[in-house]
């Protein structure tokens, strides 16, 4: 019977094609013989996957695929905007971060809070200014502003135009002459002190990559080397930047470093004088990276083994994770990571306990990109991270690594998205989801 079936479903196909190939010879047009062949190649690919069962998702478009953003927010680079249209591509997509506002103020207290603990030390050469640096990871994304904003915000440097805090890098202002900040006073024991920003730039390389730490390592030691006895504190958007000034100038010259992101090396750090850095918990945004995911192409509630315990046990508790809606944004809460806790958050490529439980279902595949291979939080914390989240629940995930530096380098391996039953994409550029979702509409 089953070879019956298949070969009249292999006629009635060949027949639509023929029908189709005439239809479009009798309206006379220039590309007959073209378009004839397209339909005719069309109606037998299609029979032949029915035969085979070679596509992800049988008759659903790859439109129609569940999507999500990770890492980096669909949303315009210059005024912060969500892109909506990119947040609501289909019923199934949603982004998935971390609470940058609250992360980026839990880093600028972190920052205060060592300045009035350390006051008797910390203002190297006597004058009454304590006096920072700041690495900046790039201008146009919202988690690099949030960042810059927080600290300025909490050391009292902040500006304000048109109801926000500037974010922009100042170069240097080393005479506390700067419009972009304002020198803050402070008094600390009896003492007022004041607090200026001496410098900051986009760390961006020759190439055009951001969050480069390399450039940030050359910043430090021409800073350094212009105005080093004023550097009482270093302060970076994330980890990676840090360690590199850490390591190139500060650790030797015992100058608190300040980073984001709890990378593994930068906690080791802390031992050593590395001032501190926050936690994103990285374990929790990779595991609802791929859950998210999961329950979409499981057809269950979105809140599955997120807010509401799975058949195996997984649930996460609303003290490490939000969801808001009108964002379709799922974003994981902050801690900080001082001398005080810093041994509990030493391997940051640990599944988070509550939601390391295998669970039953059938595998999927899915493609993800991750924007810059070389970007240390991503490739040595959120990968691993994924990687292990990926087996656990039975996602079969093809990882691209990108260059950092232009959108194509990834979409050009997103060549054939018919083969994946869902998507993870982790753009260059906060401004260029359409480069992605105009493939998946193709």
């Amino acid at each position: 019977m089953k070879g019956e079936t298949d070969m009249k479903k292999k006629t009635i196909a060949l027949f639509l094609a023929a029908m189709m190939a005439a239809s479009m010879a009798a309206c006379g047009s220039s590309s007959d013989s073209s378009d004839s062949a397209a339909a005719s190649s069309a109606a037998a690919e299609s029979t032949e996957a029915e035969e085979t069962g070679d596509t992800a998702s049988g008759d659903v478009t790859n439109a129609e695929k569940p999507l999500v953003w990770f890492n980096r927010q669909p949303s315009n680079s210059s005024t912060g905007e969500l892109d909506m249209s990119a947040l609501s591509f289909n019923d199934d997509t949603y982004y998935v971060g971390f609470d940058a506002n609250q992360g980026a103020e839990l880093q600028g207290q972190m920052v205060m809070d060592y300045i009035e603990a350390n006051i008797d030390s910390i203002d190297q050469n006597g004058d009454g200014v304590i006096g920072y640096v700041l690495a900046i990871g790039d201008i146009g994304h919202n988690d690099s502003i949030a960042r810059t904003r927080g600290v300025r915000s909490a050391l009292g440097t902040a500006v304000e135009k048109d109801g926000a805090i500037v974010s922009d890098p100042i170069g240097t202002n080393t005479d506390g002459s700067s419009d972009i900040v304002q020198d803050a006073e402070v008094e600390i024991g009896g003492k007022t002190y004041t607090i200026r920003e001496l410098a900051s730039q986009e760390m961006k390389n020759s190439a055009g990559a951001t969050w480069d730490a390399a450039t940030a390592g050359n910043a430090i030691g021409t800073w350094s080397a212009s105005f080093g006895d004023e550097i009482d504190v270093v302060v970076s958007n994330n980890d990676g930047m840090g360690m590199s000034m850490f390591n190139a100038w500060s650790k030797e010259n015992e100058i608190p470093t300040f980073g984001y992101d709890a990378n593994s090396d930068a906690v080791a750090a802390i031992a050593e004088g590395y001032g501190g850095t926050i936690s994103q918990h990285a374990d929790v945004q990779a595991y609802l990276t791929l859950r998210v995911l999961r329950n979409a192409l499981d057809g269950v509630d979105v809140d599955t083994g997120i807010g509401t315990a799975d058949d195996a046990g997984n649930v996460l508790s609303d003290d490490v994770y939000k969801y808001v809606e009108d964002e379709r944004s799922y974003y994981a809460l902050n801690a900080a990571v001082t001398a005080d806790n810093y041994e509990e958050f030493t391997d940051s490529t640990a599944v988070y306990e509550p939601v390391s439980n295998q669970v039953d279902s059938e595998t999927k595949s899915v493609w993800l990109d991750i924007y810059n291979a070389s970007d240390n939080f991503l490739s040595s914390t959120y990968q691993p991270l994924l990687e292990k989240y990926d087996d656990l629940l039975n996602l079969d995930v093809e990882y691209i690594g990108g260059d950092g530096q232009t959108e194509s380098n990834i979409t050009n391996r997103l060549g054939n998205p018919d083969q994946y039953d869902a998507y993870a994409i982790n753009m260059v550029k906060t401004d260029n989801a359409a480069s992605y979702t105009a493939i998946l509409s193709q």
